[in-house]
């Protein structure tokens, strides 16, 4: 370890939840705060990582190039999930800047296979100056072939709003990312993720508060943690907010509504914070904040989608 140098360790022998993942993050203090110009990231013997978990990293790793840091990887003790990281893409949107040791794959996982996956859509780009379409169709096509016909709308929205939100609200140079995985376990599900480095919703939305929203500018004006939770929170709770007024929200009414269709569970990250959403027989029964977590630029969208009944 190098004298100015902080380090991510991530737990071994594992899976790698995102609960795990943020208890990692906060024990190795704040990695884009700090005044370490170096950082290595340890992934250690048996650390399996969830969809979740792989997205939130890689949009650190590459925040933390952006910002000027050295950054390493080692991934000397976990050679499966080197593969599963390749097959999915991972290294494919990491920046070039990052070096990975022992090396980097010397083939594209996910190029190599693309497509030929019935439970893995690889990590697709999303160009903050373009629409992505192309995309959001691949995402839905795929989702539908892993589920069934019922989570054609569903997919669509989903993918279709939050990548559309990258396009229009995002302002960030650095591209976000999309994927979906199906999981197994105790209740088949389908993991779908879009994440960005951007504003963030807060941010967002804060601006036009007082034009446009008066009753939520009295209650959420002021720029703290526990307004930009409570913020955040109406937003996706209420619907209806937008930063241009009527007719152009951040498109979370619509995917909202399908979450709560399906009884999905919602997982949104933000600079400081992570909202939990839970949904059953249509309704919100329950959101858990957690908060005070190291900064992660952007905002990280997680939909679980459970498409075998219990």
């Amino acid at each position: 370890m190098e004298p100015n140098e902080q380090k991510l360790i991530l737990e071994a022998d594992c899976w790698v939840t995102r609960e795990s993942f943020e208890k990692s993050l906060s024990q190795s203090g704040c990695l884009i705060d700090s005044n370490c110009s170096s950082v290595l990231v340890v992934i250690p013997n048996g650390c399996k990582i969830l969809l979740i978990v792989a997205a939130r990293l890689l949009a650190l790793l590459n925040q933390l190039i952006y910002i000027g840091k050295k950054v390493t990887v080692d991934l000397t003790e976990c050679a499966s999930t080197k593969l599963f990281l390749s097959r999915a893409g991972f290294f494919d949107h990491l920046d070039d800047q990052v070096q990975v040791v022992p090396d980097r794959p010397r083939f594209s996982g996910a190029a190599r296979y693309k497509g030929n996956s019935d439970a893995l859509v690889e990590f697709g780009a999303i160009d903050p100056n373009e629409e992505n379409k192309d995309l959001v169709v691949q995402l839905q096509q795929r989702f539908v072939q892993q589920s069934d016909a019922r989570y054609e709308i569903a997919a669509l929205t989903v993918f279709g709003e939050l990548i559309g939100n990258v396009f229009e609200h995002s302002e960030s140079p650095i591209f976000g990312f999309a994927s979906l995985q199906r999981y197994v376990g105790r209740r088949k599900h389908i993991q779908t993720v879009v994440s960005d480095s951007g504003l963030g919703i807060a941010r967002t939305l804060r601006p036009s508060l007082q034009k446009h929203h008066p009753k939520l500018y009295k209650r959420y004006k002021e720029e703290s943690l526990e307004s930009d939770v409570g913020l955040v929170q109406t937003a996706l709770t209420e619907g209806g907010i937008s930063r241009f007024g009527s007719g152009r929200g951040l498109g979370f009414e619509s995917s909202r509504k399908q979450a709560m269709k399906f009884d999905a569970e919602l997982t949104v990250r933000q600079e400081r914070f992570c909202l939990n959403f839970e949904y059953k027989e249509g309704e919100l029964v329950r959101v858990t904040p957690v908060l005070d977590l190291p900064r992660i630029l952007g905002s990280h969208f997680c939909f679980d989608f459970f498409v075998d009944p219990e």
